[in-house]
């Protein structure tokens, strides 16, 4: 009793449990582990994506940064070459001739020639930083103190150029910059080269800024001394950026109306002006945002597109392992699995294998009851010959001992045939002993009514179980009807080589004429299906007068104890 039978469970129990113990497994669908194959596939490969984006991203920031500080140190250089040229103009217009020896009116006057169509204009001051002359006006009209007074008295202290900061100049009526150079001519004691801020702006237009920036030129205090188009500053304007002097981050994040902007500068050494940059923060980062955005939408597309592919698939193995299911419960109900096409290779060849496992099974199970009948005829079969054997060996009795023995000797025949097929096995049954042991339990008390001549051959277990049984059913019906139910009736029996055949002759003759039979026993179904049909044989029954004739025709390939034959009618399937 198993372990289950001992608790008292019932089946019925025993479904119950496995089905909790599946349902406790929590089985997922097919589709779920192919969605979640794609995700692993897919998620690492968008973070590396995006990975590589950022650093792709990273490298575009310091290529745009270093174009961005290369540009804006351009600007500033072009603006120092511009107060350089002014620097060099002063120290030309210092060693006049004119000047040094005092003669201002005719220096003026040279000075406005040199000048003409520069943009710039000369001043000179002398040590109380009033004016001396102006070439924007007459000489010799009256003149005030110099309203970029601080820069001048600078520069006479430091007794070298000195630039000035952004200014509104009371003559000029506009934003202007000076030029400082110390002289010693006499009263005049510094000259100034004057210049409207506005002529700086071609200047800065002479190089472009990658798209989305722009710059201004500012002094010392963060006043506007020329802007790109499109910032929106005027000359003068304060410029709320980089407002800390002494900052030395290339780029810097800053507020601007309320946006975020990233901010660059150049300083100049000469002039000590700056040329600050800025761009949207959103601009920067656009490339990196745009290629975020498009990493998501395209995953997600890629993530729909390889799971409803992956949703498909896992339809199509659905319906294959249900349709292998359907055919497992098929061949465990006993029913004929017919074999069906898959798309999966392995599915389909397991497809294949219940297919043939079921064309066996079916095979086997009309084995089996075929030979359960066989089993009952024998079975019915041995009391009439255990009677016939009785009969007959009381023939010849002259006591009960000797009666005993011999119907105990007949009785043990029987069994012999089994214990043969038993003791050789695959190394094959000969053939001479298998006809010796199916027929001593017929055999009459006068050995010379039975004949068995031929040539030995050894057969493998199968053809050795078909022709036992072939031939105890010859026996037992020559023992209740044919020559050995004949006191005087002989049997032959003649086994023959015939190219790759076998031929097996069973001859019975009557000492009276043969009583013809239309009635056709089980007996006979063995001899023809078995025989026929199982061991591919060609079998022939012939009556003659006297007596029955069987004749098999085997194929020897069939009986090869190499190996176990395959049945003939087993080959289509």
């Amino acid at each position: 009793m198993s372990e289950i039978q001992a608790k008292g469970e019932t089946p019925a129990v025993r479904d119950e449990l496995t089905t909790s113990r599946r349902i406790n497994r929590r089985a997922r669908p097919v589709a779920l582990y192919l969605v979640a194959l794609v995700l692993v596939i897919i998620i690492p490969a968008l973070v590396v994506t995006l990975v590589l984006i950022k650093r792709t991203n990273d490298a575009q920031e310091s290529v745009v940064q270093a174009l961005t500080s290369a540009t804006v140190q351009a600007m500033g250089q072009a603006v120092e070459r511009e107060i350089s040229g002014m620097i060099t103009t002063l120290r030309v217009l210092s060693s006049d001739q004119a000047l040094l020896d005092g003669d201002y009116a005719r220096f003026h006057q040279r000075s406005l020639i040199a000048l003409a169509g520069s943009g710039s204009y000369l001043l000179a001051v002398d040590d109380q930083m009033q004016q001396i002359l102006n070439t924007r006006v007459s000489f010799g009209e009256p003149l005030s103190i110099t309203a970029n007074a601080a820069t001048a008295r600078r520069a006479f202290d430091r007794r070298m150029a000195t630039v000035s900061d952004l200014f509104f100049g009371n003559i000029a009526q506009t934003w202007v910059f000076n030029v400082w150079l110390p002289v010693d001519a006499g009263a005049i004691k510094l000259l100034s080269l004057t210049q409207n801020a506005r002529d700086l702006v071609p200047v800065m237009q002479s190089r472009e800024l990658p798209d989305g920036w722009h710059a201004a030129l500012v002094d010392g205090s963060n006043g506007v001394i020329s802007a790109t188009p499109d910032t929106g500053l005027g000359i003068g304007d304060v410029l709320p950026l980089r407002r800390g002097a002494n900052s030395q981050e290339s780029w810097v994040e800053e507020q601007l109306n309320n946006e975020t902007v990233i901010t660059s500068e150049w300083r100049s050494g000469l002039t000590g002006w700056r040329i600050v940059a800025w761009a949207s923060a959103s601009t920067v980062r656009q490339p990196l945002g745009e290629s975020l955005v498009q990493l998501a939408a395209w995953g997600a597309i890629i993530a729909i597109a390889a799971s409803a592919i992956a949703v498909v698939i896992a339809q199509k193995l659905g319906q294959s392992v249900s349709g292998l299911r359907r055919d497992a419960q098929r061949l465990g109900r006993g029913e004929v699995v017919y074999e069906r096409f898959y798309p999966v290779t392995e599915i389909d060849e397991v497809s294949g294998a219940l297919s043939l496992a079921s064309r066996q099974r079916q095979a086997a199970e009309r084995d089996v009851h075929f030979l359960m009948r066989e089993l009952a005829h024998r079975s019915k079969n041995q009391m009439a010959v255990i009677s016939a054997m009785a009969k007959q060996t009381a023939r010849g009795a002259t006591d009960i001992a000797d009666y005993v023995a011999a119907f105990e000797r007949r009785i043990m025949g029987l069994a012999r045939s089994t214990d043969l097929l038993l003791a050789h096995g695959r190394a094959g049954v000969s053939l001479s002993e298998l006809v010796d042991l199916q027929l001593a339990p017929f055999r009459p008390p006068d050995d010379r009514r039975v004949s068995i001549t031929g040539d030995d051959i050894r057969i493998n277990p199968q053809g050795a179980q078909i022709l036992g049984m072939a031939l105890h059913e010859m026996a037992v019906n020559a023992m209740r009807f044919g020559a050995l139910a004949d006191d005087d009736g002989e049997l032959g029996i003649k086994f023959e080589r015939q190219g790759a055949s076998l031929r097996l002759t069973w001859r019975e003759t009557l000492s009276r004429p043969l009583v013809s039979s239309e009635h056709k026993g089980f007996g006979t179904t063995v001899l023809r299906t078995m025989v026929g049909g199982a061991l591919g044989a060609v079998v022939e029954h012939v009556e003659h007068p006297n007596g029955v004739e069987w004749s098999f025709q085997i194929p020897l390939s069939a009986l090869d104890p190499s190996f176990s034959a395959t049945r003939p009618d087993e080959r289509d399937l």
